[in-house]
């Protein structure tokens, strides 16, 4: 998958207060980088834990349930587009099916 954009990622896990996010992070998207997912039950079969809403967004749980990361998944172009990475609280002051 062509993961858009790792930037997100690395501003996020840069900030003095989520400096424990990096790990979880690079991890997923390492792991995301080299899916072939061609489906939203692709996704929950290396991802038990994630969300799968409408229009191809799905909520992953970061760093055990810590922080959240939303990402909407093209999946006729291997595409997964980062939407929003934040703490569960930032989280839980948005809706994630349409940000």
């Amino acid at each position: 998958m062509h993961v858009i954009s790792r930037k997100t990622l690395i501003e996020f896990y840069e900030q003095p207060n989520h400096k424990d996010a990096k790990g979880p992070l690079e991890t997923w998207y390492y792991e995301a980088k080299k899916a072939q997912w061609e489906s939203p039950a692709d996704v929950k079969d290396l991802y038990k834990s994630a969300s799968i809403l409408k229009d191809n967004r799905v909520v992953f749980n970061i760093a055990g349930n810590k922080y959240r990361l939303i990402v909407r998944i093209n999946y006729a172009s291997k595409t997964v587009f980062i939407r929003f990475v934040g703490t569960h609280k930032e989280y839980d002051k948005i809706d994630a099916e349409v940000i």
